[in-house]
């Protein structure tokens, strides 16, 4: 089968490899559709970083590079391994991604993101969305209903990225919130935060990204920092007050400084963004205020609740997918697209059961 593979920076390869066993415990799927994200375009342009290194093995995988890529992705049940008796054959399903350790217990209240040795599916080994097929452990596959197109399920991975974050914000419905960036993770989160009743105010340069928010409606407000002064027109949206939650989406200090500045005393700052490098952050203003800091990573048994916002039409994931491509043409019409022309694109997904 045809697979997109990482060799290392600037190296990635559409290759034949062999087929996934379908193991027992595990689950077979056709893929269907498989986003590219941020993390992907950062492995090519900088990796590897996630991707274990060729000669240095991930220590759960046991792989490392070359590695098939590719972590937000839907798919068709095509076979189901020995004790797998609550899959069938035909379903649609999503994955979360992880690459945990079988002992790491993954109920309600446990933390199984924060792990020792955690990576990804399509990063640290175990097969990836850019393939024809893959097979995953059964506890990492969430089926769907067919009110949620195979396209746009390819984003219920990155929409769990954005739930998990207004999880760990503690927000609530008539809470307004201010969400610096509006990128593919930024508008994702938008989206959740309107589903469940919170006023939603965007900052962003980007005309066009401004206009994506425009178009899917998750935004209450959308203000350009060139401009506007984005702290004085959130006191004014907000009688005087300030934001009761903040969304950092951009690793761009001058965005958390405006995100800790934006909000009312005892309100949550939180760090949605990657940071590859120290960021500086007014202390004052957070003592003063007593604000709380706190950073989100990934996902943590938020996929079902994800998977039913989308499937009560809470939100609608059509408008986030800007284009879709043939794997043949990942890195000429999604990575190089992504890199050079990446405010147009909000999310290009990929189809590589396509043939050219």
């Amino acid at each position: 089968m045809k697979a997109a593979r990482f060799y290392n920076k600037g190296d990635i390869r559409i290759e034949d490899i062999p087929e996934p066993t379908v193991a027992p415990g595990t689950v077979g799927i056709n893929v269907a559709w498989c986003g590219i994200c941020g993390t992907d375009l950062h492995e090519f342009m900088e990796g590897p970083i996630f991707i274990p290194p060729c000669g240095h093995p991930h220590p759960i995988s046991g792989e490392s590079a070359p590695v098939t890529m590719g972590h937000e992705f839907s798919g068709v049940v095509y076979a189901v391994g020995e004790g797998v008796d609550d899959i069938k054959v035909g379903q649609h399903v999503v994955v979360e991604p992880y690459i945990i350790r079988d002992d790491v217990p993954t109920g309600e209240g446990s933390n199984y993101h924060l792990s020792k040795d955690m990576n990804f599916i399509g990063l640290g080994g175990c097969g990836g969305g850019l393939s024809e097929k893959i097979a995953v452990k059964r506890r990492w596959v969430h089926p769907i209903s067919d009110k949620i197109p195979l396209d746009q399920a390819a984003l219920i991975e990155p929409l769990s990225v954005g739930h998990h974050a207004y999880v760990r914000s503690g927000a609530k419905e008539g809470d307004v919130a201010l969400v610096g960036g509006a990128g593919p993770i930024g508008l994702l989160l938008a989206a959740v935060l309107k589903a469940k009743g919170i006023k939603v105010i965007i900052t962003e340069l980007s005309k066009a990204r401004k206009d994506k928010a425009r178009e899917a409606g998750v935004a209450d407000y959308i203000l350009d920092p060139s401009e506007v002064d984005v702290v004085e027109e959130v006191k004014k949206l907000t009688n005087g007050e300030g934001v009761d939650v903040a969304f950092e989406c951009t690793s761009v200090n001058k965005v958390l400084d405006t995100m800790v500045e934006a909000c009312r005393p005892t309100a949550k700052v939180v760090i949605v963004s990657i940071w590859s490098h120290p960021a500086t952050i007014n202390v004052h203003s957070v003592v003063m205020k007593e604000l709380d800091v706190r950073g989100t990573i990934a996902y943590c048994n938020d996929h079902a609740e994800t998977i039913k916002l989308v499937e009560e039409g809470k939100i609608n994931l059509e408008p986030f997918i800007t284009q879709r491509i043939k794997l043949d043409e990942l890195i000429s019409e999604g990575f190089e697209r992504l890199i050079h022309n990446n405010e147009s694109a909000v999310k290009i997904i990929v189809n590589p059961n396509l043939q050219s």
